[in-house]
């Protein structure tokens, strides 16, 4: 069986990368598969401290933490910074696609999902010739690997331009979108959050594919949460069609 590997990359810092690969992970481990999860480039959390990958092991192991979860991390870096310029600052190695692909084809032979987290959003730079997370998935598919790429987006005002132009630069790479998800869904949705649910899909070329409640980091059952925000197609059972409709807004 060949390995799913999806690469998770956001419009952005803060989106909900982290939380989204955490439910993505919950989900593949309630249904029995083997996950790894990569994060090339960790940036802002010092030798010895919990990173996003440990935070995605965290959260997807639930309260019973029976699972486990393979993790891997080619370069940490103290300041918190885009990888390239946080490496050159600390003199440490950067990282390039042709490692990370390496490290993909790795884990893809022992593992059924491969997650690769990537930092901030799509065109961040890893290292000094200006490579992406764009790259990396460029790499890993020359050797043969299915990689996807799933879009975490904000819900509120001004989602709409960045989620557009992460798609269009994409587009330019001959790369598409599995889809979308919102990585933090508020408890209270203004009338910004409401019409970009529709939205979302048209400007990304992509289906949304779940919407992650605001603070879900922090929910007593991480696992089952997960299932009920992400659609059946990252293993979930949320309703993208359904759930437009109960955000509805009536005009005026």
């Amino acid at each position: 069986m060949t390995a799913r590997v999806v690469f998770v990359t956001g419009t952005g810092t803060d989106v909900g990368k982290t939380v989204a690969t955490a439910a993505v992970t919950a989900v593949a481990l309630a249904a029995g598969r083997r996950v790894a999860v990569l994060k090339p480039g960790q940036t802002g959390v010092a030798p010895g401290e919990a990173g996003d990958a440990d935070e995605v092991v965290r959260l997807a192991r639930g309260r019973g933490g029976a699972h486990a979860v393979t993790v891997r991390e080619l370069a940490r870096y103290p300041e918190p910074l885009a990888p390239d310029t946080a490496a050159r600052r600390s003199g440490l190695p950067t990282v390039g696609p042709e490692q990370v692909a390496d490290a993909v084809a790795d884990l893809a032979t022992s593992h059924d999902l491969v997650l690769v987290e990537g930092a901030g959003g799509l065109l961040v730079r890893y290292d000094e010739r200006g490579h992406t997370l764009a790259d990396m998935v460029l790499a890993t598919a020359a050797r043969g690997l299915g990689a996807e790429i799933l879009l975490v987006a904000a819900a509120g005002l001004g989602t709409l331009n960045v989620t557009a132009l992460t798609a269009q630069a994409l587009r330019a790479r001959g790369l598409g979108t599995l889809g979308v998800v919102i990585g933090a869904w508020p408890a209270e949705a203004d009338l910004a959050a409401c019409c970009n649910l529709a939205d979302l899909p048209s400007v990304a070329g992509a289906p949304l594919l779940g919407a992650l409640p605001e603070g879900a980091g922090g929910a007593a059952d991480f696992p089952a949460l997960a299932r009920a925000a992400l659609a059946p197609q990252l293993g979930g059972h949320w309703d993208a069609a359904a759930f437009t409709a109960a955000h509805q807004v009536p005009l005026p």
